[in-house]
């Protein structure tokens, strides 16, 4: 039973990942480094959230001082991408 609700969260938090980075540029794809990084910390600090996309999202982003180093760095990229993106259109 836990093995299937870790399956659940960590699909859930792939897709959450994959619309967040969709959501920056069509052109960005999904990142399985993003999955790998973070899935455990998505697991962990927001499994609470589940099955809602929106509300794990909102949880990792709130958490971010507790995730892992490498989630933090895939968070960072998508942030930093994120804004580029924004200056970009604003221009």
């Amino acid at each position: 039973m836990l093995s299937c609700r870790t399956s659940k969260i960590a699909a859930l938090f792939a897709f959450a990942t994959a619309a967040m980075a969709l959501s920056i540029s069509p052109s960005l794809a999904f990142s399985s480094e993003a999955q790998q990084m973070c899935t455990g910390d998505a697991m962990r600090l927001c499994g609470h959230e589940v099955p809602n996309i929106q509300r794990i999202t909102a949880c990792m982003a709130r958490n971010r001082a507790h995730v892992s180093a490498g989630c933090r760095a895939v968070m960072d990229r998508e942030h930093t991408a994120r804004r580029r993106a924004a200056a970009t259109a604003d221009e």
